[in-house]
């Protein structure tokens, strides 16, 4: 009876626990964790949520069951991102988004033939090309998402380390360690580490450190030298001498570092030989190109219009660099990076705005304006209300040079049309320089001044651990040590924190308060790393607070030299890219819509020669007369058109491998991107104006003088 009865109390309890999860005993597997976990990965990871809703919506539409190795890699996917999606779903997504995507190119290509009576089989190559694009991309999403949130959250796992061990040095508990570190982490890595913890309290796992083991296998593969630290720490609990326990805990850190350096150096020789491949087939040769375009269109017989080239040039090559840039950078070690801080910045509103976005608009606004006066032309409505309609005048017949052929005006051919495309990049250009340099500006102030400050914070922490070894209270050392340092940038950041105690904040509010906390104005996690456990230290003695930080000083200089040295082995690839970028791939731009106008300049002189001596009855031309009909100049391809083509495929360039640089380089941080960003358009846009500049007018002035010469001979 008594039995029965404890087993009726265990099945009530169980029911409540399992209303209380919200658990399916029909399915599991499928646990709905607490309301607090739901918002907390609501808040930690929004940009997969409208994948999560056009997923679901695909699966109730046509369910497609992958492979078991699919379902095997999506499953592992999804649960590295923390998403709830089935793989079935994933899967389905992407066939039915590619019968969409080929349903409406076909039937864009039939109702082009209806309306116009013509077969565009390129734009229906184009489409077709599309929606196997699209079904790759959707196929391989969750995959990409995974190794992307790795990279990310990889950025944090030496800072992770580092607060388990300190923490662990002084309260040898591994649940209250991890727990501690990931109260104190930023997203994606704090949610893994709360993560560990739901999977316990929802029986997934029945211990912790049967959780940690589980989640620790995700990091085998890519970055095992964190499984191997953490299993360090695991074994230091079974020492039984202090000492020894201490540095076994030293050597989880050191087995951390020398494996992100290691990888990072054949990381560094790997990726040469790719990027020089990007660099030749999708800038150099895509350029070189673009120099033929004008004859080639005029051997074609117009079968190749500026369309095709704009869709070549600036849709499909930019899309096949960022494509293998991209394969590059997933293939870049975990474990080292920059950690985004910038959130609780005071002036991060300034990132956010949208004020620079419209004062970028309305100076970019007058350039591209005068860069589309030859387009506006081509309307005769527009072209009659700007008074710019009589083709007739001298200046506009020669400066813009456009063709009558049928009653339709054809060009613009002329080099003045030429020149004022130039104002096109130009004003894109400024757009998103402005923008994003007026974004960015105050906070990369900061963040340089934050460097500064983390460079010779080590020796500052030593400094206070010494104040609070001699049995300086907390509230007194900032202070002392901020008198010591006066002028530095350390010395600002402890009177910060000094005036904030004075003005009766206690130490945790002074340090990490949201308006007045002096680490909103230094955002860095290695200054935001030892501040935490300073003050989870101060709570359980001076001697333990002392200890942690003199300890984090010790591995504050380690981290350090191991940046630096990071940062070598990727600067040659560092120093080359971001050269192609500003100077080497804008200069050769601008020589080759030199040369493009040079060659239609002397065809369009050449074709008026010819003919004029052919109506004329000219003898003795031969074979020269057939020139007339090889070249045509109407069937060409207008420089106006090529170098835009040109100056926007530049913008993009730049755009792509200046983020490659940065992620090479720092890993995953877009504040630094989009500064590099501004910089490169600043510097490289200049450069290709000027270039393309000076090759037009010259290499026309050159062209002219040689047709010049020709044209009395030729009479």
């Amino acid at each position: 009876m008594a039995s029965r009865r404890v087993d009726d109390i265990l099945k009530k309890y169980e029911r409540e626990l399992e209303r209380g999860l919200d658990y399916d005993p029909g399915n599991p597997d499928r646990v709905n964790f607490t309301q607090e976990y739901v918002q907390f990965k609501q808040e930690a990871f929004k940009p997969l949520s409208r994948y999560e809703k056009a997923a679901k919506i695909s699966g109730s539409i046509i369910k497609v069951k992958p492979s078991a190795k699919d379902a095997a890699k999506f499953r592992k996917a999804l649960e590295t991102i923390h998403s709830e999606l089935k793989p079935e779903e994933a899967a389905s997504l992407a066939i039915n988004m590619f019968i969409l995507a080929l349903v409406l190119s076909v039937f864009a290509f039939a109702a082009f033939y209806v309306f116009t009576g013509t077969f565009a089989f390129m734009y229906l190559v184009l489409g077709i090309a599309f929606s196997a694009f699209l079904y790759y991309w959707l196929y391989t999403f969750p995959m990409m998402e995974a190794k992307k949130w790795q990279l990310k959250a990889s950025s944090q796992l030496i800072q992770a380390l580092l607060f388990i061990v300190i923490y662990m040095k002084h309260t040898p508990n591994l649940e209250r360690a991890v727990k501690f570190t990931s109260e104190h982490l930023q997203a994606p890595l704090s949610l893994d580490f709360k993560k560990i913890f739901w999977d316990v309290e929802v029986g997934k796992y029945p211990t912790v450190r049967d959780s940690i083991d589980a989640y620790l296998e995700r990091w085998r593969e890519s970055n095992l030298e964190f499984a191997e630290a953490m299993h360090l720490i695991e074994s230091s609990l079974y020492e039984p001498v202090e000492s020894k326990r201490v540095a076994t805990l030293e050597k989880s850190l050191s087995v951390m570092l020398e494996g992100v350096q290691e990888k990072m150096l054949t990381y560094s020789h790997s990726i040469k030989a790719p990027l020089t491949n990007v660099y030749m087939l999708g800038i150099v040769l895509p350029t070189l190109a673009l120099a033929l375009l004008p004859l080639a269109s005029a051997l074609l017989g117009g079968l190749m219009t500026w369309q095709h080239v704009i869709i070549m040039f600036n849709v499909i090559i930019p899309f096949f660099v960022y494509y293998l840039t991209s394969q590059i950078l997933l293939s870049r070690p975990t474990g080292y990076g920059e950690p985004e801080l910038l959130e609780a910045h005071p002036r991060y509103a300034e990132y956010k705005s949208s004020t620079p976005t419209w004062i970028a608009f309305f100076i970019a606004l007058p350039f591209f304006v005068l860069g589309i006066l030859p387009l506006l032309m081509l309307s005769p409505a527009l072209s009659s209300a700007i008074g710019l309609h009589d083709f007739t005048l001298p200046f506009i017949g020669s400066f813009f040079d456009f063709k009558d052929v049928g009653g339709k005006q054809i060009g613009p051919f002329g080099v003045g049309a030429t020149l004022l495309s130039l104002f096109i990049p130009l004003s894109l250009g400024l757009f998103f320089a402005v923008n994003y340099g007026m974004r960015t500006k105050n906070l990369i102030k900061t963040r340089q001044e934050t460097k500064k400050l983390e460079d010779e914070f080590s020796s500052a922490l030593f400094q206070l651990g010494n104040r609070l070894a001699a049995g300086v209270p907390a509230e007194m050392a900032f202070g002392r040590v901020a008198e010591v340092l006066r002028g530095t940038p350390t010395g600002r950041f402890f009177m910060m924190v000094n005036n904030n105690i004075q003005n009766g904040a206690s130490v945790q509010e002074a340090i990490f308060g949201r308006q007045r906390g002096a680490i909103t104005f230094y955002p860095s996690s290695l200054i935001k790393t030892s501040m935490f456990i300073l003050v989870e230290g101060v709570k359980k003695s001076l001697k333990i607070a002392s200890e942690s930080v003199m300890s984090i000083s010790e591995h504050a200089k380690n981290i350090h030299k191991i940046e630096e040295r990071l940062k070598d082995l990727v600067a040659d690839v560092v120093v080359s890219m971001k050269s192609n970028v500003s100077f080497l791939a804008p200069v050769l731009g601008g020589i080759v819509v030199g040369l493009a106008v040079m060659i239609t300049l002397i065809i369009n002189q050449l074709s008026t020669l010819l003919t004029g001596l052919e109506s004329g009855g000219a003898e003795g031309l031969g074979g020269a007369a057939g020139i007339v009909t090889l070249f045509e100049i109407e069937k060409m391809i207008p420089p106006y058109f090529l170098q835009i083509a040109i100056g926007l495929y530049l913008i993009q360039i730049i755009f792509i491998l200046s983020a490659t640089v940065v992620v090479i380089e720092n890993g995953s941080d877009k504040l630094t991107e989009k500064n590099e960003i501004s910089k490169a358009l600043y510097r490289g846009m200049f450069f290709y104006l000027i270039v393309a500049f000076i090759t037009i007018v010259v290499l026309s002035l050159l062209a002219s003088l040689v047709m010049n010469q020709i044209g009395p001979i030729g009479t």
